[in-house]
């Protein structure tokens, strides 16, 4: 664990994602339109959604991730950007969090939800919206019915959870939501935004490690993902999910 914090923490992203997919998803939420909102971004990492939720929106932001070290790369960038009125960290587990019921106006967590899993996480968060609240979240989402059989061996393994939009969707309704908005993610917020700046870390990472076994297994993991991202990419993504709260 250590070792991929020290690997993830100081980049940009811990996963797949983009700023202009967040605005995306916060025009389709419809809460540009809304003041003094009261927002939770979860498993936010060193916080790049975090940051263009509070230049975008009128709004105070909880950001919570359990890891220390990526609520202060956050904290410092805030800083920078004159951002920390509007951002509030702290250091929790997602399946812990301690919000009061119906105080927040939207959740948002992007390539992060997978921790507890998406039914468990949207069921578990609900109860802290308001009604007519706004969740909105990015998960690891099948793009096709069939698919090249290593692909689906790795990730079934890796994130048994994974399923198409539509099974996603329909998880969302259940659990008494109605859907704003879907989008899957596209190439450049896995390859430019995230996958080639972990690569361009390797070296300097192996090196202050002292290419030990334990940082080589890291780094030859994340590059056999790479690898099956490249030539499969037009068959899985993250899916970005908007609803609304449906009742009380």
């Amino acid at each position: 664990m250590d070792l991929l914090i020290d690997l993830h923490h100081a980049a940009a992203r811990q996963g797949p994602g983009g700023d202009e997919q967040t605005r995306l998803a916060i025009s389709l939420s419809g809460l540009s339109d809304m003041q003094n909102l009261t927002i939770a971004d979860i498993g936010c990492g060193s916080g790049a959604s975090t940051l263009t939720l509070a230049r975008s929106l009128d709004a105070d932001i909880t950001a919570v991730d359990f890891l220390p070290e990526f609520l202060s790369e956050l904290e410092e960038q805030a800083r920078a950007e004159g951002l920390s009125q509007r951002i509030t960290t702290r250091a929790m587990s997602m399946d812990a969090l301690d919000f009061a019921p119906a105080s927040l106006d939207a959740i948002w967590s992007e390539g992060a939800i997978y921790n507890i899993g998406f039914e468990t996480g949207i069921k578990n968060w609900r109860p802290f919206l308001k009604p007519g609240g706004i969740l909105a979240v990015s998960e690891l989402t099948w793009l096709t019915r069939e698919r090249p059989a290593e692909l689906t061996d790795h990730w079934s393994n890796e994130y048994p959870d994974v399923a198409t939009a539509s099974e996603k969707i329909a998880q969302l309704e259940a659990s008494g939501y109605s859907l704003l908005g879907y989008f899957a993610l596209p190439e450049t917020c896995w390859l430019d935004n995230y996958y080639r700046p972990m690569q361009g870390r390797f070296e300097s990472f192996l090196e202050k490690h002292g290419n030990s076994s334990q940082a080589r297994s890291i780094v030859e993991a994340e590059q056999r993902e790479i690898s099956l991202y490249e030539r499969f990419s037009a068959y899985v993504s993250y899916g970005f999910y908007i609803a609304r709260k449906l009742g009380g």
